[in-house]
């Protein structure tokens, strides 16, 4: 499948996507949205694809945010259909049964940082910025920033970092538990496949039910535990289970199909 605003690469299962507006600092805009949305699609729907990493073009930045000149003229209605669109996208990327992890290169401010936070989990280079700089424009995060960044780090730091426009650093966004590692630049794009190169081994209707027994913790129509004994013994069903509780008994490394 072809992006206009997309670079892709699938390696050993694992489908790189940059985001690839380097003049504009990978700033999102109608054509990256679109291109996102097909490329969540393309992951769910392709079975050579097994997880993704989603990170930015240049070494400047993951997503510096949207792209303010393709929005500043809408109207109330006009902004709040843009931000249900995004939040869409988001919630995709989100639910999505393959992981898909963020890897922070520089900038991740505004919609670039709600994007990041869309993924499963983040892994940070040492020159990664994180923040909401929204009240800067007079508006709010749009694209669930302000819902993620306090599931994430907590009501009193996410409030914080909203109503100040506030950068932090990658270490502090580690401390903060936003992102999971912070390793030199150069080194991002190799931890990231390295650990989901791991995570390719193990049975991926587990995986799946794992992301989606996790999302049920804020998920207002569920009851989390509920989910988990329901999704628990759905994984008895499966020839990943017998494959996986075989190998175990039998002292050795479990293949798994994904059925």
């Amino acid at each position: 499948m072809s992006y206009t605003t997309l670079l892709t690469s699938l390696d050993a299962g694992i489908l790189t996507i940059t985001i690839n507006r380097p003049d504009k600092l990978n700033a999102l805009n109608k054509a990256v949205f679109t291109d996102l949305d097909k490329v969540v699609d393309e992951i769910n729907s392709n079975p050579e694809i097994k997880s993704a990493i989603i990170t930015g073009a240049g070494p400047k930045a993951f997503v510096a945010g949207a792209d303010i000149a393709e929005f500043s003229s809408f109207s109330k209605e006009q902004a709040a259909a843009l931000a249900k669109s995004g939040q869409d996208i988001f919630f995709k990327i989100e639910q999505s049964p393959k992981p898909i992890i963020a890897a922070v290169n520089g900038f991740a401010l505004g919609g670039g940082c709600e994007l990041a936070m869309a993924c499963h989990f983040r892994v940070a280079g040492d020159n990664a910025k994180f923040g909401q700089p929204e009240v800067n424009l007079g508006l709010i995060p749009g694209y669930g920033g302000t819902q993620r960044l306090t599931q994430l780090i907590g009501k009193g730091r996410a409030i914080e970092l909203l109503i100040s426009a506030a950068m932090i650093d990658a270490n502090t966004a580690l401390q903060y538990g936003l992102v999971n590692y912070v390793v030199p630049a150069a080194e991002l794009l190799d931890k990231t496949k390295s650990i989901l190169q791991n995570i390719n081994t193990k049975a991926p209707i587990a995986i799946a039910k794992c992301i989606e027994a996790a999302n049920a913790v804020f998920d207002e129509t569920k009851n989390g535990f509920d989910e988990e004994v329901k999704l628990f013994g759905e994984c008895f069903a499966t020839a990943d289970m017998k494959e996986g509780t075989t190998a175990f008994l039998e002292k050795r490394k479990a293949d798994f199909k994904g059925h």
